[in-house]
């Protein structure tokens, strides 16, 4: 069964997060790492949380993979994906790990 994998960017009072290192670095860095695993990647900017309301989250990035096993050979190479979070972010990410359902 296909499976996906979101990692979801909250936002709260302090905090930061730097798009261009995201998408400039952050991101090919998943493609080199974990892309041969992926069959294909979302990245969603937060932009309103609906009408008159701000965004709870900055980003929520989406991975899709044809099964678990092809996810969890993709994590094996997450190693340097992870410790790079702090280049961009000081926010703790949510991870959200699913079937893809329709």
């Amino acid at each position: 069964m296909t499976v996906s994998l979101q990692v979801i960017y909250p936002i709260s009072e302090g905090t930061h997060f730097d798009y261009d290192y995201y998408l400039g670095t952050h991101m090919p860095l998943v493609s080199t790492h974990m892309g041969p695993h992926i069959e294909q990647t979302l990245v969603t900017r937060g932009v309103a949380g609906g009408p008159d309301t701000p965004p709870a989250y900055y980003a929520v990035a989406t991975m899709v993979f044809a099964d678990k096993a092809a996810m969890g050979a993709a994590m094996q190479g997450s190693g340097p994906v992870m410790k790079d979070v702090v280049n961009f972010t000081d926010v703790r990410p949510q991870v959200l790990i699913g079937d893809v359902i329709a």
